[in-house]
């Protein structure tokens, strides 16, 4: 199947303004008046489908936020409503953002993400489609792309327009239904540029965090490297169980299906390492691997060394950053503030809550993506550091392990309940 079926029972038409505009302006089609769906309700805008059924180059945005997981869900379709499976639709597949466009049954073009985007944050998605191919983007960056390229043109008779369904002789009460919000609907005549998308976006996303979402959705093999101290190499804590690093290596090269599994993943967390450490010895750890995403997660022990105070750390980190662009390829940097530890066990690191605020900093300066999972551990336990989550009180256990990949799973946007790995129960 294209896409999996989420019919109901009964469909609610919903109306809202849609104004059109002169081509080559602003957009053809621009419905902006928010509309909560409950999965039975949709915007029908069919009045407006044949501004768009011309087009055979353009753009699509569309802003949104789900309130529940659906495997199917539609953002935007036109459609034939009298044969099966004629339409272009722009929608979510368990999460993942699909561009698909059928003609009477043929596929002309059927793209999805791994990246997801259902997990109740707002979100503005977009497609461009020209000659040259066809573009998912998220948060104004590109997320995907393809020389694939098929719009509203490809369709004979898309009659119908909708937002929340799609419809067509086969499921004439429509299927796929939303539930959520969807903020704005506006469809161009013309691709918007990347700064024109980012303009388009109420919460633009980091340029680091598209590359990344690019790396994730390509088929191109990729090397990711992840480096910090003992928390990061896995050492003793653990106890049997995967550490962090481990547990994204089998969402990423194995979850995620194939080609995936044919990107690395490499470890080079070294017990007892230091900012300084990692600067001086960025060659072996990082450069060697010839990355494409290097993670750094350090400072646990920066605030237990002599010399090693926050504005040190903060050169430190910042020259970290900068050397991993510097490499061949600019490398992403993803920057890991280290756990929360156990006041009363580790007395000398009370104040590691401020190398975890230097590197949030760091990241904003630098533009590089940052997973806080300082602050995620003290808000998920009432603002205090939740001691089930630590070994010795400093290094996280199985369960620790297992939360700082949830984090970092969820920022770098490839969560899903029904896998093995975010949905793991430790005992």
């Amino acid at each position: 199947m294209l896409l999996a079926a989420g019919a109901a029972a009964l469909s609610t038409r919903l109306g809202g303004p849609a104004f059109a505009a002169a081509p080559g302006s602003g957009p053809v089609l621009d419905h902006d008046t928010p509309v909560d769906l409950d999965g039975t309700e949709y915007v029908d805008l069919s009045d407006r489908a044949g501004l768009l059924a011309p087009l055979t180059a353009g753009t699509i945005v569309v802003t949104f936020r789900t309130t529940s997981h659906n495997e199917a869900m539609t953002l935007i379709s036109a459609s034939d409503p009298a044969v099966p499976s004629s339409n272009i639709t722009l929608n979510l597949s368990g999460g993942a953002l699909q561009f698909s466009v059928r003609e009477n049954g043929a596929v002309l073009i059927n793209v999805m993400t791994r990246t997801r985007y259902d997990d109740g944050l707002r979100h503005t998605v977009a497609v461009t489609v020209d000659a040259s191919g066809t573009r998912l983007h998220a948060g104004g960056r590109t997320v995907f792309e393809t020389a694939q390229h098929a719009f509203f043109g490809s369709v004979s008779r898309p009659a119908a327009l909708a937002l929340g369904r799609n419809t067509d002789s086969d499921h004439p009460g429509g299927e796929w239904f939303c539930t959520g919000t969807i903020e704005r609907a506006a469809v161009w005549d013309r691709v918007l540029s990347e700064a024109e998308l980012v303009a388009q976006s109420p919460r633009p996303d980091l340029a680091d965090l598209g590359r990344i979402s690019t790396v994730l959705n390509s088929g191109t093999p990729a090397t990711w490297v992840v480096t910090g101290d003992s928390i990061t190499h896995g050492a003793l804590h653990t106890n049997g169980w995967r550490s962090y690093p481990e547990h994204w290596t089998e969402r990423v090269r194995w979850e995620l299906g194939k080609p995936k599994n044919r990107d690395f993943v490499v470890d080079s967390g070294v017990s007892g390492a230091t900012s300084a450490e990692l600067v001086a010895r960025f060659g072996e750890r990082v450069t060697a691997f010839s990355p494409d995403v290097v993670s750094l997660m350090i400072g646990t022990n920066d605030i237990a060394t002599s010399g090693l105070g926050p504005d040190v750390y903060r050169a430190n980190l910042v020259s970290l950053v900068r050397s991993v662009r510097a490499l061949p390829g600019s490398p992403v940097p993803v920057l890991q503030s280290p756990n929360p530890v156990d006041p009363a066990k580790w007395p000398g690191r009370v104040n590691l809550s401020q190398y975890a605020r230097v590197m949030g900093e760091v990241a904003a300066q630098e533009n590089a993506v940052f997973v806080d999972h300082y602050n995620d551990w003290l808000a998920g336990n009432g603002g205090q550091v939740p001691l089930t989550l630590l070994s010795d009180g400093l290094h996280p256990d199985q369960h620790g392990h297992h939360r700082i990949v949830l984090r970092m799973i969820k920022d770098l946007r490839i969560f899903d309940a029904s896998s093995r790995v975010c949905s793991l129960r430790i005992p």
